[in-house]
C-alpha cells in the first residue's frame, strides 16, 4: 500500500474557508483560505472513543481522546492483516475561531512521511449533528456507535474518494 499513492491525497489539501465547494458526492473544500467558519471542539465531540473498521482494502484501529486545552489527540493504524501499513497522528485544534486536522503519517518504522515541520492541514468547512466537513475529508456519524469518513483523493486530474467505514469498540 505504499503511502497510497503516497497520499495522493496530500490532497486536496486543505487550504480553505467559508464558501465551500463540492469535490465529490461526500467531500467539501472551503474556497476562500482568510475566512473560516466558526467551529469548536464540541462540534466534533462525538468523534471520541476508540474505533475500528474497515478502509482502502484493510482493516484499521483509530482512538479520538476528549478535548483539553483546546485539543484532541487521535492516532490510525492501517493493518494489513498482522502486517502495520502506516501510521497517523492527529490533532483536531481549536484556532483563529475555527477548527483544523492537523495529520502526520509514519511507515511501519515509524519514520515520518512528511518533513520534520510539516503535515497535512484539513481546515473546517462546516458541520450539522451528524456530520463534520474539513477540506478533503468529511465524517457522517451513522449512529452512536458507527461513522464513515470519506477522504479525496487525486491522481492528476481525477478526483475521488475512498470511504473508511468505523465501528466504535
Amino acid at each position: 500500500m505504499k503511502h497510497i499513492g503516497t497520499f495522493a491525497l496530500l490532497v486536496v489539501l486543505a487550504q480553505s474557508a467559508a464558501a465551500q465547494t463540492q469535490l465529490t458526492e461526500h467531500t467539501y473544500r472551503l474556497d476562500t483560505p482568510d475566512n473560516r467558519p466558526a467551529a469548536t471542539l464540541d462540534d466534533v465531540a462525538w468523534m471520541v472513543g476508540n474505533w475500528s473498521g474497515e478502509a482502502f482494502g484493510a482493516s484499521f484501529e483509530s482512538h479520538w481522546n476528549p478535548q483539553s486545552a483546546g485539543s484532541m489527540v487521535g492516532f490510525f493504524k492501517l493493518l494489513d492483516g498482522d502486517t502495520v501499513s502506516f501510521y497517523e497522528l492527529l490533532l483536531l485544534v481549536e484556532e483563529e475561531g475555527s477548527l483544523s486536522l492537523k495529520v502526520k503519517h509514519f511507515n511501519p518504522d515509524f519514520t515520518a512521511w512528511e518533513e520534520k515541520a510539516d503535515y497535512i492541514d484539513f481546515r473546517y468547512v462546516m458541520s450539522d449533528d451528524d456530520a463534520v466537513h474539513f477540506s478533503g475529508i468529511s465524517f457522517y456519524r451513522v449512529d452512536d456507535d458507527n461513522m464513515i469518513a470519506y477522504i479525496v483523493f487525486r491522481n492528476g486530474d481525477d478526483v475521488n474518494e475512498r470511504k473508511l467505514v468505523y465501528r466504535r469498540n
